[in-house]
């Protein structure tokens, strides 16, 4: 019991830019949890001195190099202190430091899965153009790797540093936490979430900027769909070979297992939102910069073309009813 206590040892990162009048805050409350190591983006306004007062270990950058480069430097001190988990939170005061209770406790029961931090069980809480990109992004996560969860884009997360032995990221900024997810669900990796409160901003905007970081994801994301796409393809073209093959021996079943196999469901409704996306993307980015009281247009169209549940498997009734009137019944005798 003591060796495998002994061996989970998580470390709190938090990347920082230009945070001080937040870091101490966020800092004092993750200590009670665990050792805090701030990574100072090349901040100007104390944001380091304000994180070592609080009682962090602080990293600095000498001038800005990004979320996904500080979020890099904190796992390689990590690994260096010999920490087993890097949990990562913002510094601007939207994660509440008391969630990580929930966070490493998930982390510690799973030791091969990447831990989330879902802000949606409180979704009013974020404005409608974050909430209507993540929506966005979570349906086609899902579709190129399979991971159904409702918040890739928290950075409320528990890496187990293993990881990063086997996944290696290409990508920095905020791509990083996207790319990250998809690659570990490639190589086998679990990835859980667990509700965490969103904290509304009461000063300033996201560093997040939906046009640039918006972009780069959404850029990042087609590579993925289109391998994806690449994928589908050359199974559909093995269908119609074996298919065709076997028609003499099942006939009639072909078009209605065609019809049932989950794949074909899930294809279909990738296909509407992909050819959508340019103008969904369009919208996303008009919707960040309209003002919030202007009608909503936007969610309806996310909700009805981006959501998961349409790329879940055909329910049962409904494949029964499709097979019913594919496959005749035998006449009578």
């Amino acid at each position: 019991m003591s060796s495998g206590l002994a061996a989970f040892a998580p470390i709190v990162v938090v990347p920082v830019f230009n945070e001080a009048e937040t870091i101490g805050g966020v800092v004092a409350a993750a200590r009670a949890h665990a050792p805090v190591l701030v990574v100072d983006d090349g901040s100007d306004d104390g944001s380091a001195a304000a994180a070592r007062a609080a009682g962090a270990e602080v990293l600095r950058h000498p001038r800005r190099l990004g979320k996904g480069q500080a979020i890099r430097t904190g796992v390689a001190a990590a690994r260096s202190r010999r920490a087993s988990v890097v949990v990562t939170l913002d510094g601007d005061g939207q994660h509440d430091p008391g969630d990580l209770t929930a966070v490493l406790g998930a982390a510690r029961g799973a030791p091969r899965a990447i831990v989330v931090g879902s802000r949606l069980a409180e979704a009013g809480v974020l404005p409608p153009d974050r909430l209507n990109a993540i929506r966005v992004a979570g349906f086609f996560v899902n579709w190129a790797s399979g991971l159904k969860l409702e918040d890739t884009q928290s950075g409320y997360r528990a890496y187990p540093v293993t990881l990063f032995d086997e996944v290696e990221l290409r990508h920095g900024g905020f791509v990083l936490e996207t790319e990250v997810l998809i690659a570990a669900a490639a190589r086998g990796w679990q990835v859980r979430e667990v509700p965490v409160q969103a904290i509304p901003r009461a000063r300033r905007r996201s560093r997040f900027r939906p046009l640039g970081d918006g972009a780069a994801i959404g850029a990042y994301l087609a590579g993925r769909v289109v391998a994806r796409w690449a994928r589908e393809a050359a199974a559909a073209g093995r269908a119609v070979v074996i298919g065709g093959s076997n028609l003499h021996r099942a006939a009639g079943a072909g078009p209605a297992d065609w019809w049932c196999h989950p794949r074909r469901r899930r294809a279909a409704a990738a296909a509407g939102a992909t050819l959508a996306a340019p103008a969904l993307l369009a919208l996303l980015a008009l919707q960040a910069l309209v003002p919030r009281w202007l009608p909503d247009v936007v969610t309806p169209l996310v909700r009805r073309l981006c959501s998961q549940a349409r790329l879940d498997a055909m329910d049962e009734t409904e494949c029964q009813t499709f097979m019913t009137l594919a496959v005749p019944s035998e006449p009578p005798r």
